[in-house]
């Protein structure tokens, strides 16, 4: 989609849509106050039949206003705050984009200059707006036999107060349409079924992003090749599938490309990758089963994180590994009981084959000390428990270091993407404990999301560590059931900060 940015006389702009502001009272933007003089007072006359009202993210559009030379003129809500947050804001364009994208308009300017924005700037709401384009125009078809129509909407512009740079617009409209993309990368990952997204898909997909890369690199580790390092944890998972497990090891080197920069340590993201979750011997109940391919959101959000950061060129050394395999029942699977021997040494006792996650991560954990890291972000579907606390709205963050944290909770807010951080306290290890080995690999019914990150963390002493569970916001369920690409913004808001 082609993006621009242009400060015209509205009325005479020759354009698919014109979009404005109006909000509620029959309070115009600017921009609509111009279109309304121009049109002979038409949208006093609507506004005050009360066709519109101007609530948040509420539309309607126009054909054919007289005195305007656009076809179409849309009306978005800016509801009944004189100033937009960040949040509201993403409700107003994703409205606006919506009904965009219902038309057949091929091309539209956002005439939102005007637009009065608390804690952001217009640099932000170029960077959103594309944000939004791409991830409104995803469409899952791939196992369907009608397949997607091609994007009616081809360019769009944007008009910014004075004084705004056009390098820095050019370069946000940029950064959004790459993080859209990452996301809509997680979404159709997370969406395809376990028939389709095996281990063996997900490393080829890696591989594929790396083709004619300088910065990009990508190794998939066989099992044999886990074997021979001791991962054991990891192998304990798919050893009841037919589908071999992967370790994929992706190695962007983004920090060279900057004179100035000096050898740094990576920052590691971590995806838990499981392709298809039965539960194992420890059988999941029937019902609504079949979401279990959603169990590799993390690994899914992982390399839709990397798609992006591939596009964008982000100048940082990064490291993303995904741990993936089938949790299947067979004859070969782990059983309730067995004891495994994990990279690190440490000896698991399997209590729950259902508890798997944690057993692929562990291993990737201890792997990901070779990079000497400066940080590593582990992200994984882990918890039903994290969807008892937190729903579908926040996901939950836990960390063995504050400033980290703080930092991720901060990057929540600020992508629109809002984790909330649980307590890791060494009071909660015990209850990990076994008779039979170092470790058990579940903690008994209560505080569920806690005690499976302090088995994390006993792989994570090495480096500053978060987790992220996601179970409750990577995909949505019923009518609407599909990945979120959740979450994707917030890992790229993080690692473009360590850039900054």
């Amino acid at each position: 989609m082609k993006t621009a940015l242009k400060n015209a006389k509205l009325a005479t702009l020759a354009t698919d849509c014109l979009v404005v502001a109006v909000g509620s009272n029959n309070r115009t933007s600017l921009e609509a106050s111009e279109l309304d003089t121009a049109s002979s007072k038409r949208l006093t006359t609507l506004l005050a039949n009360g066709d519109f009202e101007g609530k948040l993210g509420a539309t309607l559009m126009l054909q054919g206003l007289e005195g305007v030379k656009a076809s179409r003129v849309l009306l978005v809500g800016t509801g009944d705050a004189k100033t937009l947050d960040a949040k509201a804001t993403k409700t107003l364009l994703g409205g606006a984009v919506k009904a965009l994208l219902a038309s057949k308009a091929k091309e539209a300017h956002f005439a939102l200059a005007s637009l009065n924005l608390s804690g952001s700037d217009h640099y932000w709401l170029a960077e959103r707006l594309t944000l939004e384009l791409e991830d409104a125009s995803y469409t899952y078809t791939t196992t369907k036999s009608a397949k997607a129509k091609s994007r009616t909407l081809k360019a769009v512009s944007l008009a910014a107060p004075k004084g705004v740079s056009r390098a820095r617009i050019d370069k946000a409209f940029a950064n959004g349409t790459a993080t859209g993309r990452g996301i809509n990368v997680a979404k159709q990952l997370g969406n395809l079924p376990g028939n389709f997204c095996t281990p063996t898909f997900l490393g080829q997909q890696a591989l594929e992003l790396a083709k004619g890369k300088r910065n990009l690199s990508v190794k998939v580790l066989s099992e044999k090749q886990m074997e021979r390092l001791g991962m054991g944890s990891l192998l304990s998972v798919s050893a009841g599938s037919k589908q071999e497990a992967q370790l994929i090891v992706m190695e962007y080197k983004g920090a060279k490309a900057s004179a100035k920069a000096k050898k740094t340590a990576p920052h590691c993201l971590i995806g838990k990758g499981i392709t298809f979750d039965t539960g194992g011997i420890s059988l999941k109940p029937g019902a609504m089963m079949d979401e279990m391919k959603f169990d590799m959101c993390g690994a899914a959000s992982v390399i839709g994180t990397m798609t992006a950061i591939v596009e964008m060129q982000l100048p940082l050394d990064i490291v993303a590994i995904v741990a993936a395999a089938e949790n299947m029942p067979s004859g070969k699977a782990t059983k309730p009981g067995d004891v495994v021997t994990s990279m690190s040494g440490q000896t698991i006792e399997i209590l729950n084959t259902d508890a798997e996650g944690r057993l692929v991560l562990c291993d990737a954990l201890t792997y990901a000390e070779r990079f000497k890291p400066a940080s590593v972000i582990d992200v994984a579907t882990l918890t039903g428990a994290a969807v008892a606390t937190f729903g579908s709205h926040v996901s939950a963050m836990l960390s063995n270091d504050d400033k980290l944290a703080a930092e991720l909770l901060d990057c929540g807010i600020k992508s629109l993407d809002p984790i909330w951080q649980l307590p890791l306290h060494d009071e909660y290890q015990s209850l990990l404990d076994s008779n039979f080995a170092d470790i058990a690999n579940i903690g008994g019914p209560r505080a569920g999301t806690i005690t499976a990150a302090c088995f994390l963390s006993r792989f994570a002493k090495k480096f500053k560590w978060a987790h992220l569970d996601i179970a409750g916001t990577a995909w949505n369920g019923g009518t609407a059931k599909g990945a979120t690409g959740r979450p994707v913004s917030l890992l790229l808001e993080y690692l473009r900060r360590q850039a900054a």
